[in-house]
């Protein structure tokens, strides 16, 4: 068990030491320290197995005989344990302060374990036994600390016992991001929350407002080193991973390795260890170490920053070395760097953010001398939310000498980017087809982008499946282009995307949570494309019906989503989110994320997000019968719609239009007439079916036989065959979506005999507008007889109103001859010649209440 301090080793230990007492097993603990030397450690480990056996006789020899160098000494203890017939556990603590020759002794007593027992091993990062392969070979498991580290759903139930109130998710998500998963880290910050009272102002506080909760942090953590250390820490904290050959570069005395050493054995600063001899600082500590190395002198900053870049650039990392060059003063030197890497940075490794930075930094005059930075810069705001600007840089690159068909062809790939996150479907087909079959790109990484985009051609062209062939396609045609994992993602996305599309959620999940997780790791919980895979994942698992998973997967990323999100994105991180809040009685919170959406969708010039949260509101109100305010509602779109500044493009009118016609069925449903829902709801399902939008076609689907249930007519094979394919595709909540009695409806149908009526056991037993108000139970009746369908009892309801043939289809909407075939099919099953005795019949048999 390997982790930095703070992450519960001995913890762990303690709970596996109670699990195997409870089974029996024989438990000899070990507190390693730094004087155990060979002798020591044996000793030790005899007492601590004579204690846990309660033998008073094991390993005599061991403590009163002076034992021989080497390792003869474990191997007569090895032998006693084998001898004992006992199933023992040994736990070894604290292992990295041992001397080497304990350690090594220890790995021997792995090595040669016999099958009776079972030695557990307890180190702080960087503690090397040199027992790889026994790892390999399966012998031996290692927990390292990213098993150890929290994850926020574990944080969020860490809070909630702790706290105890309810916890808002953005705030668990900004606490969780601030201690980066560290369990104590997380134990410090609770406890500062519970003195303040208020976890909002607790998290609140690591911001450029505040930071005392982080100075806090770091005084405990640098509690146990000296000033030398400190000011150690502090000058190397401008480096970020960190290899100890650097940190030697940019401080001179000759122990900074073991001082190192030591600080990283003796607190918890480095939490997270890379491979090798890297490490990384935790973000905590090196906010607060970097803001007192903005206080030591101008000349002393430049120096170090100035040996860092001399140090990076010598080893590789050349993104890393421009940066420390420009804090040195080193323009020109800084330039040439940036425009060597930020290219690859980005089109590789997706940093983005960084090529925005030096964007700022950098001259115009001095970027249009580096193409290739221009370039870098161009892709860079073409895929964020100024891509506006991506056109002007894109003009600047053409204008540059040598521009052939390869540079045209990749500049109309950064435009197209552009056009996908202005949501113009039509600008971004209109750049991709005249290179859509033979682009003349020779650099993998481009011919990886062009199938991407070639994919997401045939996905908004309303062909999903095509799309994924497309990218299978041109991974066999290029098997040996590298599998950058940026470019990886982006693939995913699309695929993870095109499963949504067709309703394919449990697919959807399987391709979208993997590369969320990449891409978290490599770029950050609060990345743009990190948030954007979330928002298609949250909408996937809240189709399967995890609302705490989903809220979990956008707490605090709405803002990023807000502002740097693809439109698809934003209309389904916010989608959830409003669903989400509908779903547990918010329904006023539901409404201002709708609310917000549309404010989103005008303030980044997004037409279809405002017809969306319009649509989105429409049917939360048609769920509520509110007839003039769905009406008023899709009066907005229509407006909308008819304004001068709405896209007139086939593929972006076509994206709208199933939003708009859906939105006029729900405002007919809302408004209970239902031969107009019959209508409109069949228009836009024809519509989603052209999209091959799978989730839409099942949602209209179920609404379609909801409203022909309320029209009198045969709907129980439509509804049943929506809920087998809503159940074939994993969706598990788009009945209850769509509207709530549908919702309870379908949850019977399932249950109902197969050639039976889908409606006996649900709550559409008659037409809503037909439906007395709720009473008061009044005498028990039987239970309702499978005899008889859901429009035979309220016809028969109806008729012990003393209701004429012609009222009755007044009341249900339906014709005098639907009612005349209902009366026959009654008399017929209750044996009745009047209507007077088909009465009495039915109250006899309990099917009616007393008159």
């Amino acid at each position: 068990v390997q982790a930095s301090a703070g992450f519960g080793k001995t913890t762990l230990l303690a709970q596996w030491r109670r699990e195997y007492l409870r089974q029996g097993a024989v438990v000899a603990w070990t507190q390693s320290q730094p004087q155990d030397g060979p002798q020591r450690l044996l000793q030790s480990m005899a007492l601590a197995l004579r204690t846990g056996a309660g033998r008073p006789g094991f390993g005599r020899t061991l403590l009163d005989e002076r034992l021989a160098p080497g390792f003869e000494g474990y191997t007569t203890w090895l032998a006693d344990v084998a001898r004992s017939a006992l199933d023992v556990v040994l736990f070894v603590d604290e292992a990295e302060r041992l001397p080497p020759e304990s350690l090594a002794a220890v790995a021997y007593v792995l090595r040669n374990a016999p099958p009776n027992l079972r030695v557990v091993v307890a180190a702080r990062s960087g503690c090397q036994l040199g027992i790889d392969d026994l790892v390999a070979y399966g012998v031996c498991a290692v927990v390292t600390q990213a098993m150890l580290g929290f994850r926020f759903d574990e944080t969020l139930e860490a809070i909630e016992k702790r706290v105890r109130r309810r916890i808002d998710n953005d705030e668990a998500a900004r606490l969780h991001e601030m201690t980066e998963g560290w369990p104590l880290g997380l134990q410090l910050a609770l406890s500062a929350i519970e003195s303040a009272g208020d976890l909002g102002v607790a998290t609140g506080v690591p911001t450029p407002q505040g930071d005392a909760l982080r100075e806090h942090f770091v005084a405990l953590l640098l509690a146990n080193l000296d000033a030398a250390d400190v000011g150690l820490l502090t000058r190397i904290a401008i480096v970020d991973p960190l290899h100890p050959d650097l940190c030697c570069a940019l401080v001179a005395p000759d122990d900074v390795a073991g001082r190192l050493d030591r600080i990283v054995r003796d607190t918890a600063v480095f939490i997270a260890g890379e491979s090798g001899e890297w490490l990384r600082m935790h973000s905590l500590a090196r906010d607060v170490l970097r803001q007192r190395f903005a206080a030591l002198p101008s000349k002393e900053q430049s120096t170090l920053h100035a040996r860092a870049a001399d140090w990076l650039a010598a080893h590789g990392m050349i993104e890393e070395a421009a940066g420390h060059a420009l804090s040195a003063g080193q323009r020109d030197r800084a330039y040439a760097l940036a425009e060597r890497s930020l290219y690859e940075s980005l089109m590789a490794r997706g940093h983005q953010g960084s090529v925005l930075e030096w964007l700022a930094r950098m001259p115009p005059a001095e970027l249009d001398r580096r193409p290739r930075l221009l370039l870098a810069a161009a892709w860079s705001l073409a895929l964020s939310e100024r891509h506006h600007e991506a056109e002007h840089l894109v003009a600047r690159v053409l204008m540059q000498p040598g521009a052939d068909d390869a540079l045209n062809c990749e500049c109309a790939l950064v435009l197209g980017g552009a056009a996908v996150f202005a949501d113009d479907p039509d600008g971004f087909a209109s750049l991709h087809d005249p290179w859509a079959d033979h682009p003349p790109l020779r650099e993998p990484m481009l011919l990886r982008i062009h199938a991407n985009r070639s994919a997401y051609r045939a996905l908004i062209e309303g062909e999903p499946a095509l799309a994924r062939l497309r990218q299978q396609r041109a991974l066999h045609c290029a098997p040996d282009t590298p599998q950058v994992g940026h470019l990886c993602d982006w693939s995913d996305f699309v695929a993870g995307m095109s499963y949504l599309w067709e309703g394919q959620v449990l697919l959807a999940e399987k391709v979208l949570r993997p590369a969320l997780a990449h891409a978290e790791r490599d770029l950050g919980r609060r990345n743009p494309f990190a948030t954007t895979l979330a928002a298609l994942l949250a909408a996937a698992v809240w189709e399967r019906d995890r609302p705490a998973e989903a809220a979990a997967l956008l707490a605090n990323r709405l803002d990023v989503l807000e502002r740097s999100g693809l439109a698809d994105a934003v209309l389904l991180g916010y989608r959830t989110m409003a669903r989400l809040a509908a779903a547990a009685g918010a329904e006023n919170h539901a409404l201002e994320l709708l609310g917000a959406m549309h404010a989103v969708g005008v303030e980044r010039g997004l037409p279809r997000l405002c017809i969306a949260s319009l649509a989105e509101q429409t049917r939360l109100h048609a769920s509520r019968f509110r007839a003039e305010t769905c009406r008023d509602l899709c009066a907005q779109i229509d407006t909308l719609l008819a304004s001068d500044g709405c896209p007139q493009g086939r593929l972006w009118r076509r994206s709208v239009e199933v939003l708009c016609e859906m939105a006029r069925g729900y405002a007919a449903i809302a408004a209970q007439q239902w031969r107009a829902a019959v209508e409109q709801l069949a228009r836009a399902d024809a519509l989603a079916l052209q999209l091959k939008a799978g989730r839409l076609h099942v949602e209209l689907l179920g609404l379609r036989a909801f409203v022909l249930d309320r029209c009198g007519e045969q709907s129980n094979e439509m509804l049943r065959e929506a809920v087998g394919l809503a159940q074939a595709y994993g969706m598990e909540r788009v009945f209850d979506d769509a509207h709530p009695r549908l919702g309870a409806w379908s949850h019977a149908a399932p249950h109902v005999p197969e050639g039976a009526d889908p409606g006996l056991a649900g709550p559409l037993a008659a037409p809503m507008h037909s439906r007395p108000p709720p009473t008061d139970p009044g005498p028990c009746r039987s239970a309702a007889c499978m005899a008889f369908t859901p429009k035979e009892r309220e016809v028969l309801e109806l008729l012990a109103r003393h209701l004429s043939n012609k009222e009755i289809g007044l009341a249900m909407q339906v014709g005098e001859a639907t009612i005349k075939w209902h009366m026959k099919n009654l008399f017929a099953k209750l044996d009745a010649g009047t209507r007077k005795q088909a009465t009495q019949r039915a109250r006899g048999l309990g099917l009616l209440g007393a008159e």
